[in-house]
């Protein structure tokens, strides 16, 4: 992937403190294009996933939480249920 091509990426977590599922929740807010309670769809370059990994890895206790991050396939279809809808990037501007 290169520095400045975006990929979506699932960002799966499972946090047992109250004050770091919020502090990871808050952070991951920034990054997030849809998504609900502890599953984001987030819309990366390779240095924002860096980025994402590192400050994710800072915010959690690694014996106690869990952070699973899966690169999704953007040619793959997506299917929603119920009152889901697909994700939608919108405009991204770099400053």
């Amino acid at each position: 992937m290169r520095d400045t091509a975006r990929t979506v990426f699932l960002v799966c977590y499972d946090v047992c403190d109250p004050g770091r599922l919020y502090r990871v929740r808050r952070f991951l807010k920034g990054f997030r294009i849809g998504g609900q309670k502890s599953c984001f769809e987030c819309w990366l370059t390779a240095a924002e996933l860096r980025a994402v990994q590192r400050q994710l890895a800072a915010l959690i206790v690694p014996e106690e939480d869990r952070v699973h991050i899966f690169q999704l396939d953007p040619r793959m279809k997506m299917e929603c249920l119920g009152v889901a809808s697909p994700p939608s990037p919108g405009v991204f501007m770099v400053l």
